[in-house]
């Protein structure tokens, strides 16, 4: 591999040029290692967030980041494998009953996630509210339950894609979160390396997620889309709606205890639609398309699996979980309908309140979040309970208060239905 300068690869993007195969890949490389410092990766980051990227170069970018680290092998694992990514959301906590539930149906969910940042809530931080539970396994501990069980959700270990790990922090601090290329290798290039045979995308769309129009959800769902196909992954991607929160809770303990009642065979409308939404599309990508979840659901088999995939790492499905000291009641001034819930205002919400963080390192508050009453089409009178602020601070609740006030929309009329699922583009 012949060496570059990092200044002719950045001014190259700068000026509109397509990156080279030979010039990506020494970027990357050297950029993982430290020879390329991190004020010029910011630089080429702000070039591809400004210029783009072709489908080649994004490609290419992808397989680079790939080759920066080790992939998983699951030749072990008998069953078909199949992964869910979500692009974050607020009460998204779908990847908690999806992953037993398509694991209960005979496939393998080698589910790898993160942890929350400003107003998305992470996977990790909410299982991490259940006692005794882990989220670090090593490489032979994750086969091994993904063999045995069929379902593992941890973290990924420090070898695989590290280039992203790098430019993911990267990327956060310097405004360059939004670059469609960048966001579809980062995910796309640690779905691949787990070694996951099919992959299910949920593209969020709306003022909670990340892309907040349809065109640029579509943008990003294709590319990953194809970047999937072209490392022979099965990928489909839904688009689905987050311009309201998910279900009824925002936080960590109180998603888990929603994400059980899913399990149990309730829970909120829309998280059991999306839930099995997404599990028939990992169950048809795996080969298992005559799957039931729904029947899993009922029939007690994804419970089953979820209680089995806690105790495997070390937690007490049967444990209390986590309960704010403080909570506020928020009630209603006036009678009408729910007309609107502002999924970001909540999202922020929450994180004031102690249940996300500002900056990597900080600790969340696992009791704290919004617990809501109502729903938006739900009728509301005056004095009536619309949601909970909930913090292990007394001094977090204004601040909360705050965020949320606005939250929710009351009109005279009951709001036309919006549709969960908006697009699929396989």
């Amino acid at each position: 591999m012949g060496a570059f300068s990092a200044v002719d690869v950045i001014r190259a993007k700068r000026d509109g040029h397509v990156l080279s195969d030979a010039q990506i890949d020494w970027v990357v490389d050297a950029y993982t290692r430290g020879q390329v410092a991190d004020e010029q990766m910011a630089a080429l980051a702000m070039a591809i967030l400004l210029n783009g990227m072709g489908a080649p170069e994004i490609a290419r970018w992808t397989a680079a980041m790939i080759a920066s680290g080790e992939r998983l092998d699951l030749s072990a694992v008998t069953r078909p494998t199949v992964d869910k990514h979500s692009t974050g959301g607020v009460g998204d906590k779908i990847t908690l009953p999806l992953t037993p539930l398509v694991a209960a149906c005979g496939a393998a969910v080698p589910q790898l996630s993160g942890r929350g940042l400003g107003h998305t809530g992470g996977t990790l931080d909410k299982l991490e509210s259940i006692p005794g539970w882990r989220a670090g396994l090593s490489n032979a501990e994750f086969v091994a339950q993904l063999a045995d069980i069929g379902a593992v959700i941890c973290a990924a270990g420090d070898q695989l894609a590290p280039a992203d790990r790098k430019l993911y922090a990267l990327r956060d601090v310097t405004g360059t979160v939004e670059a469609i290329p960048l966001i579809a290798s980062s995910i796309m290039s640690k779905k691949i390396a787990e070694g996951t045979g099919a992959l299910v995308l949920d593209v969020k769309v709306g003022p909670g997620a990340f892309m907040k129009s349809v065109e640029d959800a579509r943008e990003l769902a294709r590319t990953m889309v194809e970047l999937g196909g072209a490392h022979g992954v099965r990928t489909v991607a839904l688009l689905t709606d987050m311009s309201t929160p998910l279900g009824l809770t925002v936080g960590n303990a109180v998603e888990v205890a929603e994400s059980v009642e899913v399990l149990a065979g309730g829970g909120p409308a829309d998280v059991v639609e999306l839930t099995l939404a997404l599990a028939r599309e990992m169950l048809d990508a795996a080969g298992l398309p005559d799957a039931d979840p729904a029947a899993a659901l009922r029939d007690g088999r994804a419970m089953d699996t979820w209680r089995a995939m806690i105790r495997a790492q070390g937690g007490d499905p049967d444990a209390p979980l986590p309960v704010a000291r403080e909570v506020e009641v928020v009630r209603a001034h006036t009678d009408g309908y729910v007309a609107a819930i502002d999924a970001y205002a909540v999202g922020v919400a929450a994180w004031r309140l102690g249940a996300g963080r500002a900056r990597k390192e900080d600790p969340v508050d696992f009791g704290a979040g919004v617990v809501l009453h109502k729903r938006p089409g739900d009728p509301v009178r005056a004095g009536e309970p619309l949601y909970e602020l909930r913090s292990g601070r007394a001094d977090l609740i204004p601040a909360g208060a705050a965020e949320a006030a606005s939250a929710i929309t009351i009109s005279a009329e009951a709001p036309t239905p919006a549709p969960l699922v908006i697009d699929r583009i396989a």
